[in-house]
């Protein structure tokens, strides 16, 4: 059982674990509303509190409580008690684990409840992971913020501690990820492996591999520092062996584009590299007009005043892939997301991308398990 500890550590109490104080369980005020919204005040209501909406997961809630923290060291006034609330949700993707995202619908599926209870007027802010959100927005919100990156790469975790990397699985080893893009890479290295549809948060995640359901997985190793638990990693797969998501270890925050108020909080949390590579990265994916059944990667990153891009497309099947890479002026970074997708559009042909909106889950799914 060699993560039981671990996972056991940080579920128990799991609110408090993201919680700023031991004392926010005892005075918060919970209700669920009919949006299914978990609203965990956090003072009197006599104050108009600052409303940040947000997934439920552990990773998901120290995603919201890292903004609060940077909110109130940015203004400090908003750390009065009731200054800020966090109101948490179940999102589709939340609520349905037994079937992929490809199958499910895809991109979106963890940020319509948040946009609708964006635009009610539920909630101010809406914190999001980069990576789950579509390339567009609804009608009447922005997100002009990101948070610093963590680090973007995914980590392989083995249930097998004498194994150590990908390279090392025999084959015919089960792997479990729902990602498309993850699974194209691994069978291009190895088309015996096994890939099996994997979903639910971290501690699940890990639970399923200490209960020997796979022989290894991978994770964002961002998601695992975030929760200080990247000692499950057993290795960091760099960029060669794994590229990672559009906008991996990125945090974005939302709001309504008419909200003067919550527009002067994010803007001066945002953290212009990381905004500026995460918008190249998702210029890239607009043009290929990505969907779950394509396995897309993209990652951009500044070195020397240089932008640096690198990007990939392919067959669930891993048995064909295009790959650019391209550099610029960082302030040309969307044109450069935007030429790279063209490139690979191109290179690709349309034949490519007509079958991959063709092709049913089912289908993809029998290339994967074949």
């Amino acid at each position: 059982m060699r993560f039981a500890g671990i996972i056991s550590l940080l579920c128990v109490g799991s609110a408090s674990a993201f919680a700023p104080s031991p004392a926010f369980t005892a005075n918060a005020g919970i209700n669920v509303n009919s949006q299914t919204a978990l609203s965990m005040a956090e003072g009197d209501a006599a104050i108009t509190p600052l409303r940040i909406g947000t997934r439920g997961s552990p990773l998901a809630l120290a995603q919201a409580y890292e903004t609060r923290k940077r909110l109130i060291e940015e203004f400090p006034e908003l750390e009065t008690e009731g200054a800020i609330e966090i109101c948490v949700m179940k999102t589709q993707g939340d609520m349905i684990l037994d079937k992929s995202l490809m199958e499910l619908g895809g991109k979106g599926l963890f940020t319509k409840e948040l946009d609708t209870a964006l635009l009610g007027k539920e909630v101010d802010i809406c914190v999001h992971s980069m990576k789950d959100v579509p390339t567009w927005l609804p009608e009447g919100t922005v997100l002009p913020c990101t948070l610093p990156r963590e680090d973007t790469n995914d980590a392989f975790i083995s249930g097998d501690e004498s194994i150590t990397c990908v390279e090392d699985l025999p084959d015919n080893a089960v792997i479990g990820t729902a990602s498309l893009r993850r699974q194209s890479q691994l069978l291009a290295i190895n088309p015996t492996f096994k890939c099996v549809n994997f979903r639910g948060n971290v501690q699940t995640r890990l639970r399923k591999l200490d209960d020997g359901v796979v022989d290894a997985t991978l994770l964002a190793i961002a998601g695992l520092k975030r929760m200080g638990m990247d000692g499950c990693a057993t290795s960091v797969l760099e960029w060669d062996t794994m590229l990672p998501a559009i906008a991996q270890g990125a945090i974005g925050i939302q709001c309504r584009s008419d909200d003067d108020r919550s527009l002067k909080y994010i803007d001066a949390l945002n953290h212009v590299e990381t905004k500026t590579c995460v918008d190249c990265e998702r210029a890239f994916l607009e043009v290929l007009d990505g969907n779950c059944k394509t396995p897309i990667a993209g990652q951009a990153r500044i070195v020397d005043g240089r932008i640096l891009f690198r990007g990939l497309i392919a067959m669930p099947d891993g048995s064909v892939k295009y790959s650019t890479e391209s550099e610029g002026a960082i302030e040309d970074a969307v044109e450069i997301g935007k030429k790279a997708g063209a490139v690979l559009k191109a290179e690709a042909g349309d034949k490519f991308f007509e079958m991959m909106v063709e092709m049913s889950p089912q289908q993809v799914i029998g290339q994967l398990t074949k």
